[in-house]
């Protein structure tokens, strides 16, 4: 197929088959990583500037190699010394990149559809990095990625989300796209962090964590994101690892090779525990590895797609 979307904004809007091709393309980018070398020169010449509204050091620097990878110039802006704290607006704040001739903006923002906004006002290209609770699309497509490598597939795989639901981005992308590519997927948490009516978008909701691991062939083990419990309403961390945490006990239940993932940063103690995060089972690093691939696929892909939009207005 060709791809066509000059933007990377979340998985709901994309097709199985477009979701499909983001992952063959990781899986080509992949032996970059193995070469001596690790660079070739698909975006020499090419901008890439890295907005990021919120903390990050995983996925900003992700973006960061794999920019570079693929020999491009990378400018990072760190928002708490832009212009942004004068008071400058996301829109205008776009533009200006823009006309200094960027080729692709990733952008993190705390604002759900802060990256669509920016899409709609800006002719260069745009990657969502992660927006409000909104999606997290490159988090989704290096899970994926990894449980293709680990597991042989998608299709037909159990995989169970566990954690903080309500305010994850990454919970919401990997619902999209693992459903899309025929997955089955549970979710499971304390009762005020699972979404009313998540059902509609095709998931089973466990009651309790061993139902939520007993037929998993992976657990993707979501952050809990105590900084948003304003009406102190989450479960004390202890009591949250008590009921929901990952331990090696609790995984002697599950089949025997499944697979744990963390999208990070990692809570050891209240999420899973250490012998589970460092054990056998546990593709953590793996994962962070398989975001530079996928990352340098999206960013080849966007700025591909604008290219040739822009030789067609000729």
């Amino acid at each position: 197929m060709n791809w066509t979307r000059k933007d990377l904004l979340g998985l709901e809007e994309l097709t199985k088959e477009e979701i499909e091709f983001i992952i063959s393309t990781a899986e080509s980018f992949k032996e970059v990583q193995t070469r001596e070398i690790k660079k070739v020169p698909a975006l020499r010449g090419k901008t890439v500037v890295n907005l990021f509204y919120e903390p990050s050091t995983r996925t900003r620097v992700s973006f960061e190699v794999a920019a570079k990878r693929l020999s491009a110039d990378v400018i990072n802006i760190a928002t708490e010394t832009s212009s942004v704290k004068k008071g400058e607006t996301l829109i205008d704040t776009g533009l200006n990149i823009q006309a200094l001739k960027a080729d692709v903006i990733v952008v993190r923002h705390n604002y759900s559809g802060a990256a669509v906004m920016l899409a709609k006002h800006l002719d260069i290209s745009i990657v969502n990095a992660g927006d409000g609770w909104h999606e997290h699309p490159t988090q989704a497509l290096l899970d994926i990625l990894t449980l293709k490598e680990k597991l042989g597939r998608v299709s037909g795989l159990n995989v169970s989300i566990v954690g903080d639901i309500a305010h994850s981005r990454v919970a919401r992308s990997n619902i999209w796209g693992l459903t899309k590519l025929g997955a089955n997927v549970t979710v499971c948490a304390p009762a005020m962090l699972v979404p009313p009516a998540i059902e509609k978008l095709g998931v089973r909701v466990a009651k309790n964590i061993d139902d939520a691991l007993r037929q998993a062939d992976a657990v993707n083990v979501l952050r809990m994101q105590f900084e948003r419990d304003d009406e102190n309403a989450f479960p004390k961390q202890l009591d949250y690892f008590k009921n929901f945490g990952i331990t090696k006990e609790r995984l002697l239940k599950a089949k025997k090779n499944i697979v744990v993932m963390h999208p990070g940063p990692l809570n050891r103690g209240i999420e899973m525990s250490s012998d589970v995060a460092d054990g056998p089972n546990s593709v953590i690093l793996e994962q962070v590895t398989n975001g530079i691939a996928v990352r340098m696929a999206v960013l080849f892909l966007v700025a591909q797609a604008r290219d040739n939009s822009d030789q067609e207005k000729l």
